[in-house]
């Protein structure tokens, strides 16, 4: 399977290019710069790897949540290239990214969360499956810090810069400890999830691949904008 995975809803610029289990990647934490980036980042991995885009299987987008503008450059990237090849688009949570990062390093049962300003988080709750594979526990919203809770009394563990930025509420939440509050999604950890997505056939065509924002109003206000 050959998947080209394109993630850009924070501060870091992430693409990352599977082929047959193999994987390689462009990373940079870059804020501002992702237009500038993302399209010299997706040549460089193809021409690496020894493929072409037409090639691919699928690409993958990094739907969110996460910066608004973020998001749309991601998506307006994906479709693109998606319609340049006709090839489908498998969206992946941002914060899934997160989740599996955390499960991979060990830790099946994760929070993850993002700074959504204006006093609130993006955050979800999430559980390895059988495969090792971040599946959703707790459906994904925006809030307060001070609303986020575990699911259960199980251990959980918190990954993302919303515990950085959010420490003193959610840093104390019962049965939970912080793996990472640093680290931020890497498109790398979206191509596990999107292989299994593409084998349940959750593939779209490319017009119908959208950013997931949480805040319906703004989004909507985005949308009307056009």
């Amino acid at each position: 399977m050959k998947l080209l995975a394109i993630e850009t809803a924070t501060e870091a610029c992430s693409v990352a290019l599977g082929v047959n289990g193999e994987v390689i990647e462009r990373h940079q934490v870059a804020p501002r710069e992702h237009t500038q980036l993302v399209l010299p980042m997706v040549a460089e991995l193809l021409a690496e790897a020894g493929i072409a885009l037409g090639e691919l299987d699928a690409l993958v987008l990094g739907r969110g949540p996460g910066a608004f503008t973020g998001l749309r450059i991601a998506a307006g990237v994906v479709q693109g290239l998606a319609f340049s090849v006709d090839r489908p688009v498998v969206s992946v949570s941002t914060l899934a990214m997160l989740a599996q990062s955390a499960i991979e390093a060990g830790h099946p049962a994760v929070i993850a969360a993002l700074d959504a300003r204006m006093g609130e988080v993006y955050w979800g709750a999430y559980r390895a499956d059988g495969a090792g594979l971040a599946a959703t526990e707790e459906r994904e919203s925006v809030s307060p810090p001070a609303e986020v809770q575990p699911p259960d009394d199980e251990p959980w563990t918190g990954v993302g810069p919303g515990f950085a930025v959010y420490a003193e509420v959610l840093g104390n939440l019962n049965g939970l400890t912080v793996f990472d509050d640093a680290v931020l999604p890497r498109a790398r950890h979206a191509l596990p999830l999107a292989a299994r997505d593409l084998a349940a056939g959750l593939a779209v065509p490319a017009e119908q691949a959208q950013p997931v924002y949480l805040r319906n109003r703004v989004a909507q206000t985005l949308a009307e904008r056009g």
